[in-house]
This record gives structure tokens, C-alpha cells and sequence, in this order.
């Protein structure tokens, strides 16, 4: 009787701030996250405390971290959700015209600078009551947890070869250049792999502890290594970087050529051979026959096969590659 008379206390909108509060261990930072007021969050928090007879979130020195209770809270809330959120939405076929639920997708900014803007342009336009929410990816989140959890639909990027207990749509692959400033000397004379391996290079922060990255990796399988003196987590700002100093950046030829008019740099092909750098778009086998993630991963093909260097992917690389990915990872 008492777990019954319980059940009837807790709606939905606990069930959400109750995953908001643990994910995002901060009241005021789920508030936001909820578009709600921090008192109406705490009010909600304390309820929560109430039925569960246990604190949930507690403080650790300047943070806050969930109680075991609420650790052990996060997947089932999580996974309430995901069921209510496609309890209506997917019973029916997916009209994107119609249709009113969020779309959210995790993005390597390491992608050409204007998929994401062509992206959130085409689904607003094809889908304008649907909301958008874009994440970055980082070293302190898990893509595939992200995936597992339904934090995410569809993670956007580029790896060596993804892990394959994910589902996997290749996108469109590019050449990879280096992009220094007009200044190096490099633009007036060219360079050897020599010359190249011993410049001073930019890399972007590893989105893993121990992660090398696309170049990295493959010069550690050619037995060569770089010397790279700076890394920044965001690559976007890494091409402003290279315009007034001696740095060099490696990556891909249609990400450097957005920045040719815009700053005083300049491409060169890269000395050592490289593979072209793949970018890829990973799902859940939970939303694998969702309707409407079927429809957001095709508008992402859709929007990437218009960039250029788009068309018909290539074949995926073979099982023990991304085995071998997998336990990098």
C-alpha cells in the first residue's frame, strides 16, 4: 500500500528534475538546463529527498556529488524518460512537419565550421516544431554513455574507426593539409616530412586521457612521432592561433580552407602521407528503428553529402580495426 500511495506522489516532472539534479550535480545549473526557477528546483530536490529518505546530492568540498542512492537513480530516471518521450512520438510514423520532440546530437568541433550551422537550418526548416540541442564533445564526457543513456541520439566526428558496438553512417572523408600562417617559412621554400616533424605543431586536448588522435596514430604506426608544443581544447580557435605565429596545423583540407579569406594563412600539403580523416555519425542500438532518429540521421547525410568532398561513403573499416579502436577507447 505505502509504495503505491508513493507512486500516485511522483509525476513525470520529478522523474526529469530527478535526472537533471544528478547529471548535472548543481540545483542552479539544472534550473537552467529545465528553464525553471532555482527555488521551484530546490522545492522539487527536497520532495524527492523526502520520498527516497536519503539526501540524493551531498557536498564534496566546492562541488556536489550524488549520494549511492542517487547514483544508482540516474539510468532508470533516464531510461523513464527515454520511454516517455517516444511513448506517443513513435507508436505513430514521424512526420518531421509535425512532430514536437528534441533532437540532441553531440559534434567534434574538428568538423567543417559551417555542417553544424547548414544542419540546425535544415532541421528547423523541415522539422520547425522540434527543438534542437547541439553538445560538444570533450575528455569529461563518454560519447557511447551519452548514446547508451538517450542523453544524445547521434554522436558527429571523426576517429581512426569507431567503436563497433555502436552503430556507424559514414559521412564524407577529406584530405588532410597543414594550415600555417603566410609567414612560415615552409610557404616560401617547402619542407621535407623532416621538416615537418620537427616544427612546432597546435593538436587539439585529447578527448580521452591517453588518446592520441587521427595524426598521432598513424605516425605512431609509421614509427614517427611530432613535436607538438601547444594543444587547445577548442579547435575553433586554433586557426587565429596559427595566423600569428609559427605553429602548424594539421587536419583536414575543407576545415583550413574556410579560414584562407578570413585570416592571413595559407595551405600546404602535408609532407608525410596521410589516410583521408573520415568523419562519421555513431548510434545506440536503442534508437536503431526510432522513426524519427532515422529521419535526423538521414538530414545529417543529407547536409553532409552537400559539403564539399560529400558523396557515397566508403566501406567500413574491417572488425578487427575497430576492435582494436574499442579498446583504445
Amino acid at each position: 500500500m505505502r509504495e503505491q500511495t508513493l507512486l500516485d506522489k511522483i509525476d513525470l516532472h520529478l522523474i526529469r528534475v530527478l535526472h537533471t539534479v544528478m547529471t548535472e550535480r548543481s540545483v542552479s545549473r539544472a534550473a537552467v538546463k529545465l528553464g525553471m526557477h532555482q527555488p521551484a528546483v530546490s522545492a522539487a530536490l527536497k520532495r524527492l529527498r523526502e520520498f527516497a529518505g536519503d539526501p540524493l546530492l551531498v557536498r564534496s568540498g566546492a562541488n556536489m556529488v550524488p549520494t549511492d542512492a542517487g547514483q544508482r537513480m540516474i539510468e532508470p530516471s533516464a531510461s523513464i524518460l527515454r520511454a516517455a518521450e517516444v511513448l506517443f512520438t513513435d507508436v505513430r510514423r514521424f512526420d518531421a512537419r509535425t512532430a514536437q520532440r528534441t533532437f540532441r546530437l553531440a559534434a567534434s568541433d574538428y568538423l567543417d565550421p559551417v555542417f553544424l550551422p547548414r544542419l540546425m537550418v535544415r532541421l528547423r526548416q523541415e522539422a520547425p516544431l522540434c527543438a534542437v540541442e547541439f553538445y560538444p564533445l570533450s575528455g569529461e564526457t563518454s560519447y557511447r554513455q551519452q548514446l547508451e543513456q538517450g542523453e544524445v541520439d547521434v554522436v558527429i566526428g571523426n576517429w581512426p574507426s569507431p567503436s563497433d558496438d555502436l552503430h556507424m553512417g559514414r559521412l564524407f572523408g577529406d584530405e588532410v593539409v597543414c594550415l600555417v600562417s603566410r609567414q612560415h617559412p615552409a610557404v616560401r621554400r617547402g619542407w621535407t616530412a623532416d621538416d615537418w616533424l620537427a616544427a612546432d605543431h597546435v593538436a587539439p586536448t585529447p578527448l580521452h586521457p591517453g588518446a592520441k588522435g587521427f595524426i598521432d596514430d598513424h605516425l605512431a604506426l609509421q614509427g614517427m612521432s611530432r613535436r607538438v608544443t601547444a594543444r587547445c581544447a577548442h579547435f575553433g580557435q586554433i586557426p587565429a592561433m596559427v595566423a600569428d605565429t609559427l605553429l602548424v596545423l594539421t587536419t583536414g583540407r575543407q576545415y583550413c580552407e574556410r579560414f584562407v579569406d578570413e585570416l592571413p594563412v595559407a595551405i600546404l600539403p602535408c609532407p608525410v602521407p596521410m589516410p583521408r580523416m573520415m568523419y562519421y555519425q555513431l548510434w545506440h542500438a536503442r534508437a536503431h528503428q526510432s522513426d524519427a532518429v532515422r529521419w535526423l540521421r538521414d538530414t545529417v547525410k543529407s547536409v553532409a553529402a552537400g559539403l564539399r568532398g560529400g558523396g557515397e561513403p566508403a566501406a567500413p573499416p574491417p572488425p578487427a580495426a575497430r576492435r582494436t579502436l574499442a579498446e583504445k577507447a
